[in-house]
């Protein structure tokens, strides 16, 4: 109080201003003060909605308010992104993005409107998620030698399914085709889960999916899993062999998900929000989850929003040299 005194007497009431300004300037506002809104840009049920809800789940409780989760469909996950992009950068719209939607979407949209590494802050990877070929449970071929020959054979007959131009199932399987040497007939859906749906209903023949959709309906028999496209097969479906043991080694993919903000949005948010991911992804419960699902839960030092940006940028990279663009 002495010290206090002595300087409203030197220096009067511009020292008041002084010493009311500080204060307020050191104190950030509290965040999160009301819910926040997690786009995801497919319909749900899909694998990214189901990770996103997985991990968010436990984000809430963390950060002490609600996420809410809005699908948002179009364009292979597009134009979910560009609204994202586009958002109040203030941590209360967030998007889980994946490898087509941050990475292979560059390449394939030349007018795209957003560009993953310079309109979002990246705030952490969630999972790895390796891919499947997957076939109606009819489909002729009993294995992988046995489906490369048939689809070889007819090309020109068989469909691909897929949750649009740029989604995950559809870059996935348009490096199958590379690789086949086959251009199918592709059917494209709002979202991998209703694809998902017609696979299961024996309306299209085959897809590449992300192995999160499809653990329930390979130990079912409701569809067949031919090979895994990772070196080593998935713990949650051991007897699925992969593409090297299969024949086809050149076949190689891995997606992913992970959460970014829009650009601008402030550092402190940014940390606040990869802190509860960390923490949701150290949860026994939530790794248990994401684990019988197949997915791949990455190593804490591949958390940071920093190893995500290299990653997106490292992604972006690859699937340039991969994907061609699509029609104006």
């Amino acid at each position: 109080m002495k010290l206090y005194s002595r300087m409203l007497a030197a220096g009067g009431l511009a020292a008041v201003a002084g010493l009311t300004a500080v204060p307020a300037q050191a104190q950030a506002p509290a965040y999160p003060t009301r819910s926040i809104t997690m786009i995801v840009p497919f319909a749900a049920g899909g694998p990214t909605d189901v990770i996103a809800r997985i991990v968010t789940a436990h984000m809430a409780q963390t950060l002490g308010q609600t996420i809410i989760i809005e699908n948002v469909v179009g364009a292979g996950g597009t134009t979910a992104t560009t609204r994202a992009a586009r958002a109040t950068n203030d941590g209360y719209t967030l998007i889980t993005g994946h490898m087509g939607t941050h990475a292979a979407s560059v390449p394939l949209y030349p007018k795209l409107a957003y560009h993953p590494e310079k309109d979002f802050e990246p705030v952490a990877l969630l999972a790895g998620t390796p891919i499947l070929i997957l076939a109606k449970k009819d489909f002729p071929p009993k294995d992988l030698k046995e489906f490369v020959a048939y689809v070889k054979a007819n090309a020109d007959k068989v469909n691909a399914a897929h949750a649009g131009v740029g989604s995950v199932s559809n870059v996935s399987c348009e490096l199958l085709n590379s690789v086949l040497g086959i251009k199918p007939v592709g059917v494209p859906f709002n979202g991998t889960g209703p694809a998902m749906n017609a696979l299961v209903g024996g309306q299209v023949d085959y897809m590449c999916d992300q192995i999160v959709n499809a653990v329930p309906q390979v130990k079912g028999g409701t569809i067949k899993a031919y090979a895994i496209a990772t070196p080593e097969r998935n713990p949650s479906l051991p007897d699925v062999p992969t593409t090297k043991e299969g024949g086809l080694p050149d076949f190689q993919a891995q997606a992913w998900n992970a959460i970014f903000a829009p650009k601008g949005t402030p550092p402190e948010i940014v940390a606040k929000l990869n802190a509860a991911v960390v923490k949701a992804l150290d949860d026994e419960g939530v790794r248990k989850r994401l684990l019988d699902l197949g997915s791949v839960i990455p190593a804490t030092a591949e958390r940071t929003p920093a190893s995500l940006a290299a990653l997106v940028k490292s992604e972006v990279a690859k699937w340039t040299a991969v994907v061609k663009p699509v029609a104006n």
